[in-house]
């Protein structure tokens, strides 16, 4: 890989970790793309390029990995979680949440179990591993 190549790619892992820093705030893309030292256009193209999916589905898709882990631990309302999450609306935040893990939220809550197993397998045996994935398991 060329030194080209590796420094994008860090700057690209910065832009990234600051959306997870910072996942319940509004999407800046112009001062992500300030942080990676490119235009904006330039950014999400290098983006999707490196991670596999524009910064905007990474968030919607980090925002909901919140959400779920929110919805089996906690007692706060779909709603309350919504917007702790970042999401300004309910209705975008119930689709979104469907498109990704394939039920809403409530369905969710109520099928989501604690079996004694560590936190660590859970969270990676309920993480949506990408968006559109419910879809692509629907088909199979």
């Amino acid at each position: 890989m060329s030194r080209a190549a590796e420094e994008s790619n860090r700057r690209m892992l910065r832009a990234r970790d600051a959306m997870d820093r910072e996942y319940a705030q509004p999407l800046n893309v112009a001062s992500l793309a300030r942080t990676t030292h490119t235009s904006e256009a330039h950014f999400i193209r290098t983006f999707k390029a490196t991670f596999g999916e524009t910064p905007h589905r990474y968030l919607q898709r980090r925002r909901v990995e919140r959400a779920m882990f929110m919805l089996r631990e906690s007692d706060s309302t779909v709603t309350e979680i919504c917007f702790d999450v970042g999401f300004m609306s309910l209705g975008t935040f119930s689709r979104t949440f469907r498109e990704i893990v394939g039920r809403s939220p409530s369905e969710y809550r109520e099928s989501a179990t604690t079996d004694g197993a560590p936190t660590c397998f859970g969270m990676a045996w309920t993480r949506p591993s990408s968006f559109g994935e419910a879809k692509r398991r629907a088909r199979i």
